[in-house]
C-alpha cells in the first residue's frame, strides 16, 4: 500500500454528525494515574494511537499489568510505590511528547537508571525544559548534547520539593513537575503561565494533596506528597483537537453542516472556538455538561460565508497551540490581514510548525510574513486552486498531513501528500471519517 494520498478535488456539500477518537491528552494520563493507583482502572473510548500504545507498554515496562480488549482497557495498579523494574529498562515515546515528559515526573526515585528514547521528531524537541526543573527535586539526568533523547534518569530517594517558575505556558512541564511533587517532601509550589490544566482537574478529581489558585495571567498550584491515589474508571471523551480539523473543513466547505458528539470543551484547550468565532465562523456547544471534572459538549458547526480577519489575542495561544496550524486555513479565506504572534512553542512541537504553515500557505497561493514567533497571513476570499502540490519531508507530523488534507479538500487543486501514516500517532481514523463525510 502507498504511504501517500491523493486528493484531486474538493469536498462536496454535507449535513452529518460525527464522533471523533477520544482524546490523546487524557488518554495518556489516565494511564499514568492509573498505573499509580490501588487496585483495577478502566478506560473506554481510550484513544488507540501509536502515542497512548507506547504509554501503555512503558507501564507494562514499569511492572504493571494491563488489559487492552477492542475499546476498553484494564489497567492494575499496585499503588504509588508499585512500579517493578528490573534494572537498564529502556522507555519509548515513539513520538510522544505528552509520554516522554510527563513519565518523568513518575520516575525521579527510580533505584536504577532508566533510559527514555523517542522516533527521529521526538528526538529534534528540547527535553532540557523538563530535566532542568526535576533536577531541582534531586534526580539526575544525562541528555544528548545536554538537550535531547536518548536521555538516562536517575532517581534519588531523598526529593525535595521545590519552587518553580513555568513561563512557557507548557502543560507538559507543568505536569511533570506536579509528578514529581507527588513523590517529594514538603510541598512543591509551581507558578505556572495559563495552559492546559487537565492533569491537575484529574488530580483534584482523585482527591490528591493539590490546590490550585487561578491569578489572571497564572495559575498558582501546590501538590504536597502522595501516599495512595484511588482507581479512575473513566468513559474518555473526543478530542478536540482532532475534531478542529473538521471545524474548519465544515467551516470553508459550502452548504454545509457539522454536528462532532461529546468533545471534551476544558476552557484550556477551547481557543479554537474562540478565534473562529471572532472571525465569522458560526460555532455552538449543545448538550454541556460536567464529567468527572472535565466539561464536555456537542459541537455544531456551520458553513461560512464571510470570514473576517484576525490580530490574535495572545492570552488565546497556549488554548489553540495544537490547533494553530488547521486555524490558519481560515485566515487563508479571510478578507484581509490577519496577525498571531507569541508563537515559538509551535516550533516546540513534533515539527517546526510555524515554518511548515508558512510552506503550506505560499504552497497555495497566499502570502505570508514569518518570523522565529509569528505570522502574518495575507487572506484571499476568492481562493481557489488548480495546480498540483506537494507535501513531503514533514517529520511525519500528524497535524501536518491532516492540515494538507482539509486544505486539498477545501481549496481544490491536485494534492500528493506524503507520510499518511503519521496520523497513527494520534488519529488513526481520519481518514475514515473523511470518507464518510465525502459519501
Amino acid at each position: 500500500m502507498p504511504n501517500h494520498i491523493i486528493v484531486k478535488k474538493k469536498i462536496n456539500s454535507f449535513n452529518k454528525n460525527i464522533t471523533v477518537s477520544g482524546d490523546k491528552s487524557l488518554s495518556i494520563r489516565w494511564v499514568l494515574f492509573s498505573s499509580l493507583s490501588s487496585g483495577v482502572s478502566v478506560a473506554y473510548n481510550l484513544l488507540l494511537s501509536e502515542d497512548v500504545l507506547a504509554a501503555l507498554k512503558a507501564i507494562r515496562k514499569l511492572g504493571i499489568k494491563v488489559i487492552l480488549k477492542e475499546n476498553k482497557c484494564k489497567i492494575f495498579g499496585k499503588g504509588f510505590d508499585g512500579y517493578n523494574y528490573k534494572k537498564n529498562i529502556t522507555i519509548n515515546a515513539q513520538n510522544s511528547g505528552t509520554l516522554g515528559r510527563l513519565i518523568l515526573g513518575l520516575l525521579i526515585n527510580s533505584p536504577f537508571p532508566i533510559k527514555v528514547i523517542g522516533d527521529k521528531s521526538l528526538s529534534k524537541r528540547d527535553f532540557k525544559r523538563v530535566s532542568d526543573p526535576l533536577s531541582n527535586f534531586g534526580a539526575k539526568f544525562k541528555l544528548k548534547n545536554k538537550k535531547y533523547l536518548p536521555l538516562t534518569i536517575i532517581g534519588s530517594k531523598n526529593l525535595k520539593s521545590f519552587t518553580y517558575n513555568e513561563k512557557r505556558g507548557s502543560a507538559q512541564c507543568k505536569s511533570s513537575v506536579i509528578f514529581g511533587g507527588m513523590r517529594a517532601e514538603g510541598t512543591t509550589t509551581i507558578k505556572a503561565k495559563k495552559s492546559r490544566n487537565h492533569t491537575e482537574l484529574l488530580s483534584k478529581y482523585l482527591n490528591l494533596p493539590i490546590k490550585i489558585e487561578s491569578k489572571r495571567n497564572y495559575d498558582l498550584i501546590k501538590i504536597n506528597k502522595t501516599n495512595k491515589i484511588k482507581t479512575l474508571n473513566y468513559t474518555i471523551p473526543s478530542d478536540i483537537s482532532s475534531s478542529a480539523f473538521f471545524i474548519v473543513l465544515t467551516a470553508l466547505s459550502k452548504n454545509s453542516k457539522l454536528l462532532i458528539k461529546n468533545v471534551n470543551v476544558n476552557p484550556s484547550r477551547i481557543g479554537i472556538i474562540t478565534i473562529l468565532k471572532q472571525m465569522g465562523v458560526e460555532i455552538s456547544l449543545k448538550n454541556k455538561k460536567t464529567y468527572k471534572g472535565e466539561k464536555n459538549a456537542d459541537i455544531f458547526i456551520k458553513s461560512s460565508k464571510k470570514i473576517k480577519p484576525i490580530n490574535c489575542p495572545t492570552n488565546l495561544n497556549s488554548q489553540a497551540i495544537d490547533e494553530f496550524l488547521v486555524i490558519f486555513l481560515i485566515a487563508a479565506k479571510a478578507n484581509g490581514v490577519s496577525y498571531f504572534k507569541n508563537l515559538s512553542e509551535l516550533n516546540q512541537k513534533e515539527s517546526p510548525r510555524l515554518k511548515w504553515a508558512e510552506i503550506i500557505l505560499n504552497k497555495i497561493g497566499i502570502k505570508t510574513i514569518t518570523t522565529k514567533n509569528s505570522i502574518k497571513i495575507f487572506g484571499n476570499p476568492d481562493l481557489n486552486i488548480k495546480n498540483k502540490i506537494i507535501i513531503k519531508n514533514f517529520l511525519k507530523d500528524h497535524r501536518v498531513f491532516m492540515t494538507s488534507v482539509i486544505a486539498a479538500l477545501s481549496f481544490g487543486g491536485e494534492w500528493k501528500i506524503h507520510d499518511k501514516d503519521s496520523i497513527n500517532s494520534s488519529f488513526p481514523s481520519f481518514l475514515k471519517i473523511i470518507k464518510y463525510l465525502k459519501q
